[in-house]
């Protein structure tokens, strides 16, 4: 499994919720159908207000974000339980969310999926970043680089929860730990 990820970013500001990450009108579409999964992705973040973030995250008729790591501000994913929030995100081939803070229920839910790694920031990045911009995030060094400034930001380690995402998930991990039948 990679440590390492690297790529622009899309950068959203304090307090965004699981409307704005997937709306609810998207909720009748089964993660579990590989189709309606990818469908899914496609409508990622598109509940952001317009008049705040004039880039799209997903561009219209795609299905992928260009965008593989998110930065937020705080309190990122707070509002109803849905797990469709980070499975839009991981679907719309998210890999990392970089946040000062979640929601807890959405971190639960990220590593419940096994779609994001949710890493806390000890800086408050959205601030100093602009969606396009280029990072590097070693989940190992516990570490941010952006690359136009060489400049490194420290996240706070994973801990116990790292294994699970990286097993893709809470059911992947306990069957490859000998938790549940294979």
């Amino acid at each position: 499994m990679t440590s390492v990820f690297r790529g622009p970013v899309f950068v959203v500001q304090d307090n965004i919720d699981t409307d704005q990450i997937i709306p609810a009108q998207y909720l009748n579409l089964i993660p579990t159908i590989p189709e309606e999964y990818e469908k899914l992705g496609s409508y990622a973040l598109c509940g952001l207000p317009e008049s705040l973030y004039s880039t799209r995250f997903v561009k219209e008729g795609q299905l992928d974000t260009d965008y593989p790591i998110v930065i937020a501000g705080k309190n990122f994913g707070c509002g109803s339980s849905r797990e469709h929030a980070p499975v839009a995100l991981g679907s719309a081939g998210t890999r990392i969310v970089l946040a000062e803070g979640f929601a807890r229920i959405f971190f639960r839910n990220c590593v419940a999926t096994g779609e994001l790694y949710p890493c806390e920031l000890e800086d408050r990045l959205c601030s100093v970043l602009k969606t396009g911009e280029v990072v590097s995030v070693d989940l190992d060094a516990g570490a941010v680089t952006v690359e136009s400034t060489g400049k490194i930001y420290k996240i706070k380690p994973l801990g116990e929860v790292r294994p699970v995402v990286d097993s893709g998930g809470l059911f992947n991990y306990a069957r490859k730990n000998g938790m549940i039948p294979a």
